[in-house]
């Protein structure tokens, strides 16, 4: 055996250095795989206290470092089509009765002078509204007539979709995340069922091409 390699060192030696690559470069494609898990951001919609849409919306940054919120949009989906609202400056207060405005909220329910737009920190949460209020003041903006929580005449509400744009650490392109919530008209009032058991990332280049584009389209509608 030692005359074999003695014999053929040279062999040995190629075949050694081979080996000796593909171990850094699994060593180094791990550490890449690592670094990329870490810097991939990371948000999570979901709702809190109740199943119904009395639950309060809640966003979480489970990211590595803070991440800028710019704009937050509720899309809700009915038998005649989408209407979206940004929500992101708009303010709620605790509804008495049903389908009463939920505009102007008292200073303590709303976030920083009065804006969910900013940084939220690595770990940190943020609850935006109750999904009733998102419902009531999209239905609101869009002069839909509700009666006992639900749309008067053969109009019907299917889900709400909750939408985020975001800059995350220095990056110089927006990410986003959205999660869509199916209104399972079941019992008084409406159960709040996830499409899905996670937040969908939107992150590829095509997506944050969108992204862009939505932004322009954002900063350029005046406010009502």
């Amino acid at each position: 055996m030692f005359d074999w390699l003695v014999a053929h060192q040279e062999l040995v030696t190629i075949l050694t250095n081979i080996g000796t690559l593909l171990i850094w470069l699994v060593y180094a494609q791990l550490l890449y795989f690592g670094f990329r898990r870490q810097r991939r951001p990371r948000l999570i919609i979901n709702r809190g206290k109740n199943k119904d849409i009395h639950a309060r919306c809640i966003i979480s940054n489970m990211s590595a470092e803070p991440i800028y919120i710019q704009h937050i949009l509720a899309e809700l989906k009915t038998t005649d089509g989408k209407l979206t609202m940004d929500v992101t400056d708009w303010e709620e207060r605790p509804s008495g009765k049903e389908g009463e405005s939920t505009r102007q909220a008292p200073r303590e329910e709303s976030s920083s002078d009065g804006t969910r737009q900013g940084p939220l920190q690595a770990g940190d949460f943020l609850h935006i509204a109750s999904f009733n209020n998102l419902i009531h003041s999209v239905a609101e903006e869009n002069d839909i007539v509700l009666q006992d929580g639900r749309p008067v005449g053969d109009l019907a509400f299917i889900s709400l979709t909750i939408r985020l744009i975001c800059i995350y650490g220095s990056e110089d392109q927006p990410i986003g995340a959205e999660r869509c919530f199916y209104l399972k008209d079941d019992k008084q009032p409406y159960s709040l069922v996830p499409n899905n058991w996670d937040t969908r990332r939107l992150a590829s280049m095509w997506q944050r091409r969108k992204l862009r584009q939505l932004i322009k389209r954002l900063n350029s509608t005046p406010s009502t």
